[in-house]
């Protein structure tokens, strides 16, 4: 399936959904993105590029939400920015083009009925399934080539606090780690069989890349019951 096709898809769940007995979310992130892998720097949290999206939230109780989300954004890395000095004098240095949806369960720590007229705070957390388009990389010459785009499934592990302050509007600010199921995100290891002659780096690890930033929603539904009938 393509990542239009994806899209496509979650937006007809989304305009069949009834406004009348739950309370919905929409908004946007903005943020920045790393990446984890064989190449460059291994720093956890290190936003260096401007990561940006949106996202929709349905509140199914005061403790937890599904949630839709659809984020893009470049990865970049330089081996000369690495703390390993084998990392150092290879000199690699590569950037990708990312765009990710992602479809999970968010789960807040704290009841949070966004119709309770107090300010409301929470932590959070969130998982679920991400799909990521982005070019395929391979080194030739110490130099990354492109040739199709390719895709793959993540898996998101976000952790964030949020709050409603004022009126209908939500804010937040999360970090993310996305595990990819592929190690090609970085060129390191290619799918493309003919090019396994220049593999590199640690082939039993996949790559990472984490999302980082801001998010602001708007609120909008009817007043939900979050009761046990």
């Amino acid at each position: 399936m393509t990542m239009r096709l994806r899209i496509l898809v979650l937006f007809i769940l989304l305009s069949g959904l009834s406004a009348s007995a739950q309370i919905y979310e929409i908004g946007g992130f903005l943020g920045g993105s790393n990446y984890i892998g064989d190449i460059g720097k291994t720093d956890y949290i290190a936003p260096s590029e401007t990561a940006y999206g949106f996202l929709f939230r349905w509140n199914k109780s005061a403790r937890h939400s599904w949630r839709i989300s659809y984020t893009q954004s470049k990865i970049t890395a330089n081996d000369a920015d690495a703390t390993d000095p084998a990392r150092v004098q290879r000199n690699y240095s590569f950037e990708n083009d990312l765009k990710e949806i992602s479809a999970g369960l968010e789960f807040d720590f704290f009841d949070f009925d966004l119709h309770d007229s107090k300010p409301k705070f929470t932590p959070y957390v969130y998982t679920g399934l991400s799909f990521v388009s982005y070019n395929g990389l391979f080194f030739v010459g110490g130099e990354p080539k492109y040739d199709s785009t390719h895709s793959t499934a993540a898996l998101p592990m976000i952790l964030g606090l949020k709050g409603r302050i004022l009126g209908n509007l939500v804010l937040g600010v999360e970090s993310g780690a996305r595990f990819a199921f592929r190690d090609d995100l970085d060129g390191s290891n290619p799918t493309n069989t003919n090019l396994s002659n220049i593999r590199f780096g640690n082939l039993r690890s996949n790559d990472w890349y984490v999302f980082t930033g801001f998010t602001a929603t708007y609120t909008f539904g009817n007043k939900p019951c979050f009761c046990s009938n």
